[in-house]
C-alpha cells in the first residue's frame, strides 16, 4: 500500500477515539501527539505538521457539535477534513479541452519522466484517446531507446530520431503528424540539478511545442526537498501540475506529497508501482480515505472500468444478486481483479474492508494459480462448474489427472470458490457492510458522510 506505515499509524490513532468512553482534553491531546508522530515519521515538514495539528485541536475545542453526529464522529471528521485540505483540497485533474492536446514532461535526471510518459499513454488510451509519444531528450544516452520501449508497452506510436541532435528539427519532423492524435506526450531532457541551462532549454521547447499541460515529474523518495524543487520549476517553467513517483514503497512519500501540495502547483498523478498501469489520479479526498481505512470508491471504479466492460459488470452483478455464483464467475472475477492490480491494493479502496482480517490466500492469487485453475476447469463437467459442491475426492482426482495439475490445486480452487461465495453472501443486500463499519467503532456515519 502507498504510505502503509502512515496509514497504519493513522488507523491506530482513530481506533483510540473509537474505543474511548468519551472525548475530553486528554484524548484530544493524545490524538494530536499520535498524529504528529505519524506525520513526522512519514517525513512531513515539522512546521507543516504543527500547523495542521494546531488547526485540528482548535476546531475540536471550538466547533459546535453538528446535528446527528457524536463527539467522537465529529473528531474523526475534523481529522479527515484537515488532512484533505493539507494535501491539496479538492485536487486537480487534466481536462482535455482541445485536440491535439499536448502534455510536456519536465524534471531532473532519474525522476521517471520517460517511464511516466508510457504510464500516461496507457492511462489516456484506456479512456479512448488516440495518443502519441515524442522524444526530445537529445542529451541522455538511451533516452530515445527507453521511450521506444515504454511506447511499445503502452501500444502507442513513438516519434524519435536517434541521429538528430537539434530539438527544433526533431519537433519539425513530428509536426506533420500531430493532427492525427488527440493527445501528444512530449519527453524532454533533464539535468542533475535545476540550473540555468535546463530552464532555458525547457522554456525554448515549451514556446516551440506550446503545451497545454507542463507536468513536473518528481521522485517521492526525495521527501521534503520536493517543495523547493517544485517551487523552482513552477517559478521558472510555469508548470501546471506534478506527478509524484515511487509512492508504492517510500516512507518519505508523505514529505513529497505535502511539500508539493503547498508549492503552488497541484499534484495530478501519483506513481504507485513499476507496472505501466500503476498510475493513479491524485484525489486528496480518496487518498486520505484510504489512509484512514475508509476506502476510495472513485479510484476503485476507475480501475474497474479499465478491467471489465460496463455490460459484463452489470451481467455479473445481476447474477450475483440472484445468488448465481459459479466457478466460471469466480475465474472471470479473479482475471478482472488481476487487471486492476494486486488484490490487497484493491481491498483497501473498499470502505470498511481494510479493517477486516481477510484470509491471506484470498489476497495472494498469483498468475500461475489462475492458469492452473483454468486447466482444472477445462476438465470439469458442466454440473461441476455450476455447482462445485458435487465435487468429491474421486472427482478431484479425475479432474487433476485430466488437466495435468495436482489435486491440491483443485482443492485450492474449490476453497477459493467457497470463500468467494461467503464474501458474496456478506455483501448481498448491503446489510453486512453496516456491520463492517461498526467494527470501526460506530464510525459508519462518518464514512457515509465522506462518500457524499
Amino acid at each position: 500500500m502507498v504510505l502503509e506505515k502512515l496509514g497504519s499509524s493513522l488507523k491506530n490513532t482513530l481506533s483510540k477515539i473509537a474505543k474511548a468512553v468519551f472525548v475530553d482534553e486528554t484524548l484530544i491531546n493524545e490524538l494530536i501527539k499520535d498524529l504528529q508522530k505519524a506525520l513526522l515519521q512519514a517525513d512531513v515538514n515539522v512546521k507543516l505538521v504543527f500547523e495542521l495539528t494546531k488547526k485540528i485541536k482548535e476546531r475540536s475545542q471550538k466547533e459546535n457539535l453538528p446535528k446527528g453526529l457524536t463527539k467522537k464522529e465529529q473528531l474523526v471528521n475534523i481529522v479527515y477534513e484537515e488532512l484533505i485540505s493539507f494535501l491539496g483540497g479538492e485536487g486537480a485533474k487534466i481536462e482535455v479541452s482541445s485536440k491535439p492536446f499536448k502534455i510536456m514532461m519536465v524534471g531532473l535526471f532519474g525522476s521517471g519522466k520517460t517511464t511516466h510518459c508510457g504510464k500516461l499513454a496507457k492511462y489516456f488510451t484506456t479512456r479512448g484517446y488516440k495518443v502519441a509519444l515524442v522524444g526530445l531528450d537529445i542529451h541522455r544516452p538511451a533516452a530515445m531507446d527507453q521511450l521506444e520501449q515504454v511506447a511499445a508497452q503502452a501500444k502507442v506510436p513513438c516519434y524519435i530520431n536517434k541521429k538528430e541532435k537539434d530539438v527544433k528539427k526533431l519537433w519539425k519532423e513530428f509536426e506533420a503528424h500531430e493532427k492525427k492524435y488527440d493527445i501528444i506526450l512530449v519527453d524532454t531532457a533533464g539535468r542533475d540539478a535545476l540550473n540555468n541551462a535546463l530552464i532555458q532549454e525547457i522554456e525554448e521547447v515549451n514556446s516551440m511545442v506550446k503545451a497545454q499541460e507542463r507536468l513536473l515529474v518528481i521522485s517521492g523518495d526525495i521527501g521534503q526537498a520536493a517543495q523547493a524543487q517544485a517551487e523552482q520549476f513552477h517559478k521558472s517553467c510555469s508548470i501546471t501540475g506534478i506527478i509524484v513517483t515511487k509512492m508504492d514503497s517510500t516512507a518519505r512519500g508523505g514529505g513529497a506529497l505535502s511539500a508539493c501540495s503547498v508549492s503552488g502547483a497541484p499534484i495530478k498523478f501519483i506513481g504507485v508501482g513499476e507496472h505501466i498501469g500503476d498510475l493513479e489520479t491524485f484525489n486528496p479526498k480518496g487518498f486520505v480515505g484510504r489512509l484512514l481505512g475508509m476506502g476510495d470508491i472513485e479510484a476503485l471504479l476507475e480501475k474497474a472500468k479499465e478491467a471489465i466492460s460496463e455490460e459484463d459488470a452489470q451481467d455479473l452483478g445481476a447474477r450475483l444478486l440472484k445468488g448465481d455464483f459459479t466457478l466460471i464467475d469466480l475465474y472471470e472475477q479473479m482475471v478482472a481483479m488481476k487487471k486492476m492490480g494486486p488484490l490487497n491494493k484493491i481491498v483497501e479502496m473498499i470502505p470498511g474492508f481494510s479493517q477486516i482480517q481477510m484470509p491471506k490466500e484470498l489476497l495472494q492469487v498469483q498468475e500461475g494459480k489462475l492458469e492452473k485453475w483454468k486447466c482444472a476447469m477445462n476438465s470439469m463437467t458442466k454440473q461441476e462448474l455450476e455447482d462445485p459442491s458435487v465435487i468429491t475426492t474421486a472427482r478431484i482426482d479425475r479432474i487433476a489427472k485430466g488437466s495435468g495439475v495436482n489435486p491440491s490445486d483443485v482443492r485450492d480452487l474449490i476453497k477459493q470458490y467457497n470463500q468467494g461465495k461467503k464474501m458474496i453472501k456478506m455483501m448481498k443486500g448491503g446489510k453486512n457492510m453496516d456491520k463492517m463499519m461498526k467494527r470501526m467503532g460506530n464510525l459508519g456515519n462518518i464514512a457515509g458522510m465522506m462518500k457524499k
